[in-house]
């Protein structure tokens, strides 16, 4: 009797940055939305040793560090000195020092919990006790593993993929005790297991706090009320509407609303795109400058598909490409470069800001809601910081005194304030222009350590900024 043929396995092996390639015929190969052809830059020895400089003289030369940084990340960074710049980035280890609480204190707490001590290991009886525990939203240990399913440090049942859902768990659930007012939300795993596979736990988990509570990233995007989120997707809204017009028509006219995918991207950092090489990179922008870089990603990625998505005129069609980026769009070589000639300033967020406040108290004007429209006033008078004026007619109450003139006022205010922001950038560009136009007229080097490339800078009368690389031929535009 012969034996039946083996099947062959469905993994080949893993890519450069830890995910499953499969074999063609699979199941899951079918199923799999991931690129394995990567286009990240090499870094070469010299370019190394001056990264390693660097970071170990991080708190002598933070400053001078950080000027240079654009640059920097412009050639690549380093896969395996990642997790140290995004560390030192994000101050992570200031936060760890102020903090009162204590990761292997929270820890051990939840280990105690259900009778054991060390590790965790998210195991059925033993996450059953701590998943119980958790305040509010709860945090599902069977499913930490369809964060990145592929990926060799969640996939399967050897000891590391264990290993890697027990530190996820365990990040997720310290913070569920840390801060208890969020405990757990979705979305949070796809943060947490990116910064695992780049830092060791206990810095992945300060890391995690940073990105979640700091304004200048993700703070109050895990509320349950969610008001933060559907806030910034409003403001994409807005830039969407007045940076590409067609589209935004086009979207409107098929009811297809940002919400409906502008959520995803900014909840999981993009972690959702094919290509990992892009995703680090764009991980690398966000850590580096904010919230900024995450509405530039958003509006590069639909300026790329802005041609397919307007031949779309079915929205099955359409939003399924939006919440599944296409991978010929998404390689670095296409969308990296474009993304560094995207740029969202704060001011221009601001001004989008005030507009969506504008739309929102016309509507509230218009349905009649003077208590709503009283509390909203209330609360952008708090945001400039002013007393809100006590309206009082004659008989001493509290007068519903033309809510319509309210309105007007608070319409006014908004508006002054947009136009003062936009001046001061105006004025900003025509310092650069005139009162240093005999200094910005010269080329000025920029001379990296440890990098053979020489960067010259020369910004016109119009304060446009020409930057390029000497003895290379290449050359690109950004605006100041």
């Amino acid at each position: 009797m012969s034996s039946r043929p083996t099947e062959k396995p469905c993994v080949l092996g893993f890519d450069q940055f830890g995910f499953a390639v499969f074999r063609r015929n699979c199941d899951k190969w079918k199923q799999e939305h991931r690129s394995h052809e990567y286009s990240y830059p090499s870094v070469d020895s010299s370019k190394l040793e001056s990264w390693q400089k660097m970071l170990s003289n991080w708190n002598e030369a933070g400053a001078s560090c950080m000027d240079k940084m654009h640059i920097l990340l412009e050639d690549g960074v380093p896969i395996k000195l990642r997790g140290r710049l995004w560390k030192c980035l994000l101050d992570s280890d200031l936060v760890k020092e102020s903090s009162t609480h204590t990761y292997q204190v929270m820890k051990f707490k939840r280990a105690k919990r259900t009778g054991l001590r060390g590790n965790i290991s998210p195991s059925r009886g033993v996450c059953m006790c701590i998943w119980i525990s958790l305040p509010q939203r709860t945090l599902d240990p069977w499913s930490l593993e369809r964060s990145f399913p592929t990926h060799c440090s969640l996939m399967g049942k050897n000891p590391e993929a264990k290993e890697g859902q027990a530190k996820l768990f365990r990040i997720l659930s310290a913070y569920a005790k840390y801060n208890p007012q969020i405990g757990y939300c979705q979305g949070m795993s796809y943060i947490a297991a990116m910064l695992l596979m780049n830092m060791q736990e206990e810095d992945a988990f300060w890391a995690f706090v940073v990105l979640l509570e700091k304004p200048k990233y993700l703070a109050g995007f895990y509320e349950h009320s969610l008001d933060t989120i559907q806030r910034h997707a409003k403001i994409f809204q807005q830039l969407l509407k007045h940076r590409m017009p067609c589209l935004w028509q086009h979207m409107d006219n098929l009811e297809v609303a940002p919400l409906l995918f502008i959520t995803t991207w900014f909840l999981t950092l993009f972690t959702s795109l094919p290509c990992w090489d892009s995703v680090l990179a764009i991980w690398d922008l966000i850590i580096l400058d904010g919230i900024n870089v995450m509405f530039s990603t958003g509006l590069c990625i639909l300026q790329l598909l802005e041609p397919r998505l307007l031949a779309m005129s079915d929205v099955s069609v359409l939003l399924p490409t939006l919440l599944r980026i296409p991978v010929d769009v998404s390689r670095y070589n296409v969308l990296v470069p474009a993304l560094w000639l995207t740029k969202v300033h704060k001011w221009e967020l601001d001004c989008m800001q005030s507009v969506v406040l504008e739309e929102e108290e016309e509507a509230l004007l218009s349905s009649g809601k003077l208590s709503i429209q009283a509390t909203t006033v209330e609360k952008m008078t708090k945001q400039n910081g002013k007393k809100t004026p006590d309206i009082k007619g004659a008989d001493g109450k509290r007068s519903t005194r033309s809510s319509a003139s309210v309105g007007k006022e608070t319409l006014k205010d908004t508006l002054t304030k947009m136009l003062k922001i936009a001046r001061c950038y105006l004025q900003d560009l025509r310092h650069l222009s005139e009162g240093h136009k005999e200094t910005l007229s010269q080329e000025k080097a920029l001379i990296i350590p440890g990098h053979s490339k020489r960067w010259s800078t020369t910004v016109n009368s119009k304060g446009q900024a020409r930057r390029g690389i000497s003895g290379k031929g290449r050359s690109e535009k950004t605006s100041r």
